[in-house]
């Protein structure tokens, strides 16, 4: 571990910056400033499964409706809820790829079975995932379709949308509001630990696999890299971003930044081996060098053994937790699964 204490010596470290300070960075030099707050949120419902997964829960799909100073924008939700529990029950904010319910990204019957509830949106209704600024919220909030170099990309305006999920969860009695998560797989967990970071009032995000300029340390990162994730996919950050390709040294923050900025809550970062676009020693990493400043917060950090993880290490016991499976990029059933456990857990320490 000697030479990987010596690359963390060497990493920009946000001590003594206030999490204000560490957001206002990350805006600016890496996924853009957000649209505004709007002025309210109202949810009109679709239809209602009253029998879903064999009668345990109910499925209803509502329209999430948000008033703006850009106009009225809106977008689907799914809300899965168990019937057969206790209330109040904690939840997952779920930013998916699709808007399919159960997903293979999804497994709601085991999620209700374990006594979570579900809200879950399909991002592409949000704005859709290319460099299109004129369509869905970018469309209401770029109507020219262009942006200005600190404004935000697409994973902005989809944490954004996540954010605007949380508001409309905190009206509904029969959930738990002190636990309420925010999850997300690949690029949408990036999105949902911008979203944590922005946004106090979720208990913790949950980032499936999101790599590079998500949890992964972009120094000496393996696989994808700064550079390469600008040339295919500029527009999932601002334009400022594009300075910082083959030039991670001259970055003021690095990614334990954005897990940094999730305090005073918690943040849950998940790895798989064979996931080395993603790059997992650096994901696992990150949460290493962000330990400190949680502890600077009074949190308990990151628990962990003074080695690099193997499959199926879980290391559940802080504020920081951290999963490594067996198996490639997916969101998969035992993923969810220790997400639970890591939940439980903390519900009763």
């Amino acid at each position: 571990m000697k030479e990987l204490k010596e690359y963390l010596e060497k990493l920009p470290k946000p001590d003594g910056m206030s999490r204000a300070e560490i957001v206002d960075l990350l805006l600016r030099e890496e996924y853009g400033y957000l649209p505004l707050p709007p002025f309210s949120v109202r949810a009109q419902e679709e239809s209602r499964d009253e029998r879903f997964c064999a009668g345990k829960a109910v499925l209803i799909k509502l329209h999430l409706i948000c008033e703006t100073a850009y106009g009225e924008f809106s977008f689907p939700v799914y809300y899965t809820r168990p019937t057969k529990k206790e209330q109040p029950v904690p939840c997952f904010i779920h930013i998916n790829f699709r808007d399919l319910v159960p997903d293979k990204y999804q497994p709601s019957e085991e999620i209700v079975d374990a006594g979570y509830a579900m809200l879950s949106f399909g991002y592409k209704d949000v704005t859709s995932d290319d460099g299109d600024f004129t369509n869905g919220l970018a469309g209401l909030v770029y109507p020219d379709g262009k942006r200005s170099d600190t404004q935000c990309g697409k994973i902005g305006l989809w944490a954004w949308a996540a954010m605007r999920v949380m508001d409309y969860a905190l009206t509904l009695p029969e959930l738990d509001h002190g636990r309420i998560c925010v999850a997300g797989h690949s690029r949408l967990g990036k999105t949902a630990l911008l979203a944590g970071a922005l946004d106090e009032r979720f208990y913790c995000a949950f980032s499936n696999d999101s790599g590079c300029s998500g949890a992964a340390l972009s120094r000496e990162k393996g696989g994808e890299t700064i550079q390469k994730i600008n040339e295919v996919v500029p527009y999932w950050f601002c334009e400022n971003y594009t300075k910082y390709g083959d030039n991670e040294q001259k970055m003021p923050f690095d990614q334990h930044f954005l897990l940094a900025a999730n305090t005073p809550h918690r943040v849950y970062v998940a790895s798989a081996v064979e996931d080395l676009w993603s790059d997992p020693e650096k994901e696992y990493l990150s949460c290493v060098a962000a330990s400190d400043y949680f502890k600077e917060q009074g949190l308990t950090g990151f628990v962990h053994p003074d080695r690099l993880p193997a499959a199926g290490d879980y290391f559940g016991e802080g504020d920081i937790g951290y999963h490594l499976r067996a198996g490639v990029h997916y969101f998969s059933r035992e993923d969810w699964q220790y997400y639970v456990k890591y939940l439980n857990a903390s519900f009763i320490a």
